[in-house]
């Protein structure tokens, strides 16, 4: 069998891969005007990786592999749900890709066509290379020989395993948020940060929930894009979005718990407050009523005649104030 036609002429900056992948899995890198001519005469398939794609590109692409209008008017225009739409003999995927930019997540899209030769990837936004996945499979090639649903299915499996370590940051974040929630002084900050943190898992889940029901449209898919053998793989997957979407619904729990139990500690704080505040008021408030009584005009005052009488205020003033601190001490409100 006479060798694929290679890439003669350089392909557009959007294009990062255009390969084709022979009936032993073998790769070579083909021109995008020349995939007509592979598919014609050679066996395998051929996967074409895209990155924010110009129409001119889609347009090249859609004559390719005659694609529907509207799955290429939605991948021309991202902002699209995870979904699974069959157009005839071609399957259109959308899923959300998530990445970490500067302690953010930024949300992208990827969007498959995936053929019975071809497999057509196309990135949107913040959106990691999927060299590694190619790597990977090429590591493999007898796994390709079972078609580009296999490809499909190490894409998706990057995609929903790249969730896993943005969760496990989450979590190690929450653990250090606990330790200022149990802090003796109360931080703003500490607030401000579990309400960022639950905002971004709410977005997380937004887009993990619906990627749960396209895996599980994949599974039952029963055309023959995806064999069985594949689906075993994509139920794999479906396993690892369950597990990662039960994480964070898990997170969001103690999220919630952890702003109710701030919230509950910064009230008993302010009532701790209260309280001393108003056991020293009390103390104040003894010694003041009683010497307040010495400013009125009384024609007979005790100590105008007798020289122990301030003596004995005092040593009065004195014991009620020991007598309150005591009691005050006794009930923990000093």
């Amino acid at each position: 069998m006479p060798a694929p036609v290679p890439a003669s002429t350089a392909n557009p900056a959007c294009v990062i891969n255009c390969v084709h992948y022979d009936d032993q899995g073998r790769r070579h890198d083909i021109a995008l005007n020349s995939i007509s001519e592979v598919l014609a005469s050679h066996d395998g398939f051929v996967w074409v990786g895209l990155y924010d794609p110009d129409e001119r590109v889609l347009l090249k692409l859609q004559e390719e592999f005659a694609l529907h209008d509207l799955a290429i008017e939605d991948a021309r225009n991202a902002h699209q749900r995870p979904k699974v739409e069959a157009y005839g003999n071609t399957l259109f995927v959308v899923m959300t890709t998530a990445q970490m930019v500067n302690e953010r997540i930024q949300y992208g899209e990827t969007h498959a066509f995936l053929g019975p030769r071809f497999l057509v990837t196309v990135r949107h936004g913040a959106s990691l290379s999927y060299a590694p996945v190619r790597t990977r499979v090429e590591r493999e090639p007898q796994l390709l020989t079972m078609g580009p649903s296999y490809s499909l299915y190490a894409v998706l499996d990057f995609v929903v395993d790249n969730y896993l370590p943005i969760i496990q940051r989450y979590r190690d974040t929450l653990d250090l948020l606990e330790k200022d929630i149990f802090a003796d002084s109360y931080k703003r900050s500490t607030v401000v940060h579990l309400y960022e943190l639950k905002r971004e898992l709410n977005k997380m889940r937004m887009a993990v929930a619906p990627l749960q029901d396209v895996l599980a449209q994949l599974r039952r898919y029963q055309g023959e894009l995806i064999p069985d053998e594949v689906k075993l793989y994509v139920r794999d997957v479906h396993d690892h979005a369950v597990r990662i979407s039960d994480a964070i619904d898990t997170l969001r729990e103690m999220l919630g718990t952890a702003l109710s139990v701030n919230l509950s500690l910064v009230t008993l704080a302010q009532g701790e407050t209260v309280k001393r505040l108003g056991a020293w008021a009390a103390l104040l408030a003894a010694p003041t009523l009683i010497t307040s009584w010495y400013g009125m005009n009384f024609t007979h005052m005790p100590e105008l005649d007798q020289p122990w009488s301030y003596p004995a205020v005092i040593i009065g003033v004195g014991a009620v104030c020991v007598g309150l601190y005591r009691l005050f001490k006794r009930v923990r409100w000093l």
